[in-house]
């Protein structure tokens, strides 16, 4: 028997939740780190450097592939002791490349699950990033059928999820935000008035680390290390 009664509304993260991401991107960035070579920094340092790259690219240009690889390219251009030719460009542009040819690979139970909750509950899917992107991965997911709605927003912030929440006319007290990232899905989430569920991902993306919240009085934070448990919750 679920914890919660039929009826809940449930926003749903996409990379990471209901598909594997950040594994594919941390295989270019250890493509990256090992062509680059570098003779000073330890590749731990130089994966700070992209990090930090990634923070300036992601507030001048958003998320998505095409940000990925502008930042891959600068910080090459920053760390490299050689000429950047045009092909140790071609060479860098190649690793985030092999991001885009991946299939899409479900987690596991996501299809079944999704299609069990989608019964008793109504779906909204709520993901960031380059717009084109995600809603191509969508497609390619064979997920869409289960979802009332798909939400592709630019940022993860308690103002985003206060106008999806306006704009759907959701009931706080009967909706849940359900994500693996504390700093998008979780924090702001809370935040907006809404439960929330931490679906923990092993791999997930650095950058989206945060230390946890507390909910506020009235609302439910849980967390869970299975998709498919979100049955025995919803």
């Amino acid at each position: 028997m679920p914890q919660f009664p039929s009826g809940q509304t449930l926003l749903i993260d996409a990379d990471d939740t209901l598909w594997e991401n950040n594994v594919y991107f941390e295989r270019a960035i250890a493509a990256f780190i090992s062509h680059l070579n570098h003779h000073t920094f330890t590749p731990a340092e130089v994966r700070n450097a992209l990090n930090d790259v990634e923070r300036e690219t992601i507030l001048a240009h958003g998320y998505g592939l095409s940000s990925f690889t502008r930042s891959l390219v600068t910080c090459y251009e920053r760390l490299t002791e050689e000429a950047v030719t045009e092909t140790n460009r071609a060479r860098i542009v190649s690793f985030a490349q092999t991001i885009a040819d991946q299939d899409i690979e479900l987690l596991l139970g996501v299809p079944e699950t999704l299609a069990d909750l989608a019964t008793r509950h109504k779906l909204i899917l709520m993901t960031k990033g380059n717009h084109a992107e995600q809603a191509d991965k969508l497609a390619r997911s064979g997920l869409a059928p289960h979802f009332s709605a798909v939400e592709i927003v630019k940022e993860k912030d308690p103002a985003t999820y206060h106008e999806v929440i306006a704009r759907h006319e959701l009931t706080p007290h009967s909706s849940w935000m359900i994500g693996n990232s504390p700093k998008s899905d979780i924090n702001p989430a809370l935040a907006a008035g809404l439960h929330a569920v931490f679906l923990f991902h092993k791999d997930t993306w650095v950058l989206e680390h945060a230390e946890i919240t507390a909910p506020p009085a009235g609302q439910r934070l849980l967390e869970c290390d299975s998709f498919a448990k979100l049955c025995v919750i919803f």
